[in-house]
């Protein structure tokens, strides 16, 4: 891969990882409820399970949904469910989370994991940055170079949606404030299902 084409990929790279979509809307909802060090497992779990995703994707399980689309959809179906689950959860989230408290949980490391594989978004970013910028010639070092290059940006990226809903606490300490916030959240991260029902 020249630099030229590896510039390209970490732009691609930065604006799929920062824009909105499942991932980012729930760790802004995770920082206003339960604060940035809290939210850290969340978010060291959505950039290690995308890289396990990047890594299964380019080494074949693209191709594997692409001969079987009942899989696709399965995986469709799943992926919608559990984020109208997620959605329920945030939109009904009524307090900030304190300390000491315990009912209320952030996403652990191995939940937000496993969600990428269910992350309607990750998969379109996952296949299509194989698509792009695999190489044929040398197709293991283009995979290890994209997934390289997601592992550079990623992080970074969610941290700042999470940093954000942290900054947002005192403001949304008010618990009016916060129930309409969280319904908000709710609501736009079932409104990210949309694009998957075309």
């Amino acid at each position: 891969m020249s630099l030229d084409a590896f510039l390209a990929l970490l732009v691609y790279a930065l604006v799929t990882s920062i824009t909105p979509g499942p991932n980012n809307l729930m760790l802004l909802a995770s920082g206003v409820n339960f604060g940035i060090a809290r939210t850290v497992p969340h978010m060291l779990g959505i950039s290690m399970g995308f890289l396990v995703l990047l890594l299964a994707v380019g080494l074949g399980l693209g191709a594997v949904l692409t001969a079987f689309p009942v899989l696709h959809i399965g995986l469709k179906i799943a992926g919608g469910a559990y984020l109208l689950y997620l959605a329920w959860k945030i939109a009904m989230s009524r307090s900030l989370a304190g300390k000491g408290e315990t009912k209320a949980r952030p996403m652990r490391f191995i939940d937000a994991a496993a969600f990428q594989w269910v992350n309607p978004k990750a998969w379109v970013m996952a296949i299509t940055a194989m698509a792009v910028y695999a190489n044929a010639e040398h197709p293991f070092l283009s995979v290890l170079l994209i997934s390289i290059a997601f592992t550079i940006v990623n992080l970074p990226s969610v941290s700042i949606w999470a940093g954000f809903g942290t900054a947002l606490r005192g403001f949304l300490s008010d618990p009016v404030r916060l129930k309409w916030f969280n319904i908000a959240m709710g609501v736009l991260l079932a409104a990210t299902l949309w694009p998957m029902l075309k």
